[in-house]
Parts: structure tokens; C-alpha cells; sequence
């Protein structure tokens, strides 16, 4: 099973050779990287290139480990209990299969994505070692104990919010998404824009750039809002000499709403600008 790039997403050799190895160990795939570089995508472009199904969970502040494998709902049991319904003399009625129960079952080997795991309790990856490792769970209701038929392809993304355990990232494999250098951000550029103007890529991939090593930014805008900007500057039409007029370093970009994501960013680019004329 051979991952490559696909019509809509670029993926440098490293990632390429960072998936083969997930797959080639059966090990969860774990990747980090700055919001925006495209780590969820990655769980989509690996199952269309495979022609895989995926299964895709997203994690919050309260999801639990248990919700994954699946959910006993003994109120809406008592309740039909209550109410005479036959259906309750059949416990499985009340159990509802998470996104692990389905993948474990899945009729082709599916991709599954565990979505922004660092969201979740400090201790949700370690309720996950065992069926990860072991790729079964008990159902403890039933008496059944569910088996992966075959072992899905899982990936990890994770925002560095908090720092994982060291049981969980010793059983997975690693892969940091560095930020695209410009070679590789024209390549991304021309899967989503291939009629853009060669000039207007040039002067805002350089300003996008010189934006991004302004010290003390507190957020650098990343390649969705690169793409976002660049789409924005074509419908305004905007001449890429606007781009090229102004010291890239000290003057807030046109349309900077959508590279600058906060108050404090947008203050420090007018405070740059209010220095530099008076430097002028």
C-alpha cells in the first residue's frame, strides 16, 4: 500500500516515507505540526490514495476513552424497561459502537483519524494503550470481546497543547510536518490556484514570508490562510506591485485579515508602520 501525492494535496518525500513506515510497522502515525499545515487533510488524502474508507473522531475536552470503543445507555434501558417495550430484553440495543468498534469491524482495512488527541484529559491516551496495542476490547454487557480483523492504518494529529505520555509515543511512529519552504508552498499554490498569475504568486509568497519572521508574532499565519489570502487577492484583483511597494517587515500587508488571526498582531504591525514613517 503506497501513499503519494494526490490532485489536491502536496506531500513532500518525508511524509511519504513517514506513512509507508506507519503502515509497514502497524503502528499508529503521530503527526505534529503548526495549525494549518494540513494534518487532518492527511488522514482524507491517505484514504483516497489507498481507496480506503475513513473513520474520523474528533476529540474534545470532555471526550473519554470509553467513547470510543463504544456507550451503555441503561437510562434510555430503564426508561424502555419502565414503559414495557420488548426491546429491552436485548442489552445490545443500548449499546452504541465508537469510531474504534467500527474500524475493529470494518469489512476493508480503513484509516482511522484520532483528531486533535492533545485536546482530551492527560490521561485519555493512556486508556487507549491496550487497544491499541492489543486491537480488541471486551464489552463487558455483552460478553463479547471485539478483534480487528485487520489492523486499521490510525493516525494521530496533535496541536502540542499538552505533552503526550511516554508509553503512548513510544508505541507510535513520528512524523513532524515541517512548514512548507517556498519551493513546496508553489507546489501547493498550483494544486489549488493552477490559473493564478505567476507575478501576483511570486510578490505574495515573498511578503507572506517576510510576514511570518516579524518578531513577535504571536501566531504566523500558515499555509490555509496563505491560500485563503492568495484567493482574496485575485477577487480584489490587486496588482502584485501593491505587494512589492512597501518594506515587507514593517507595513501591514492588504487584506491582512486573513493572515493575522489577533488583536495583538494587527497592533504590532500599526505600531512597526507608525515607526517606520517616523524613521521616513
Amino acid at each position: 500500500m503506497k501513499f503519494s501525492s494526490t490532485e489536491k494535496y502536496v506531500a513532500t518525500h518525508d511524509l511519504r516515507m513517514a506513512v509507508h513506515a506507519a503502515i509497514a510497522l502497524e503502528r499508529p502515525l503521530l503527526i505534529k505540526g503548526e495549525p494549518g499545515t494540513g494534518k487532518t487533510v492527511l488522514a482524507e488524502e491517505i484514504a483516497n490514495s489507498l481507496g480506503a474508507p475513513l473513520l474520523q473522531w474528533n476529540i474534545k475536552s470532555t471526550t473519554k476513552a470509553q467513547q470510543g470503543l463504544y456507550e451503555y445507555d441503561a437510562v434510555a434501558r430503564l426508561r424502555d424497561s419502565q414503559l414495557g417495550d420488548d426491546k429491552v430484553h436485548d442489552i445490545s440495543n443500548y449499546i452504541k459502537r465508537g469510531k474504534l468498534w467500527d474500524a475493529f469491524t470494518s469489512d476493508q482495512r480503513p484509516v482511522l483519524l484520532i483528531d486533535e488527541i492533545d485536546k482530551a484529559d492527560i490521561e485519555f491516551p493512556n486508556d487507549l494503550l491496550h487497544e491499541l496495542d492489543q486491537m480488541q476490547f471486551h464489552v463487558y454487557e455483552t460478553g463479547e470481546t471485539i478483534k480487528a480483523e485487520q489492523r486499521p492504518i490510525i493516525l494521530i494529529t496533535s496541536n502540542n497543547e499538552k505533552d503526550l505520555p511516554d508509553a503512548f509515543l513510544r508505541r507510535c511512529f513520528f512524523h513532524y510536518i515541517q512548514f512548507p519552504d517556498q519551493e513546496t508552498m508553489q507546489k501547493i499554490i498550483d494544486v489549488h490556484f493552477p490559473d493564478i498569475k505567476s507575478k501576483l504568486v511570486a510578490a505574495a509568497l515573498k511578503r507572506f514570508y517576510a510576514v511570518r519572521e516579524v518578531p513577535g508574532l504571536k501566531k504566523k499565519p500558515s499555509t490555509s490562510e496563505l491560500l485563503d489570502w492568495l484567493k482574496l487577492l485575485m477577487v480584489e484583483d490587486i496588482d502584485p506591485e501593491t505587494l512589492r511597494q512597501t518594506n515587507t517587515t514593517k507595513l501591514i500587508p492588504p487584506l491582512h485579515g486573513a493572515l493575522l488571526k489577533n488583536e495583538q498582531d494587527v497592533h504590532l504591525f500599526e505600531r512597526l508602520a507608525f515607526l517606520s514613517r517616523r524613521q521616513g
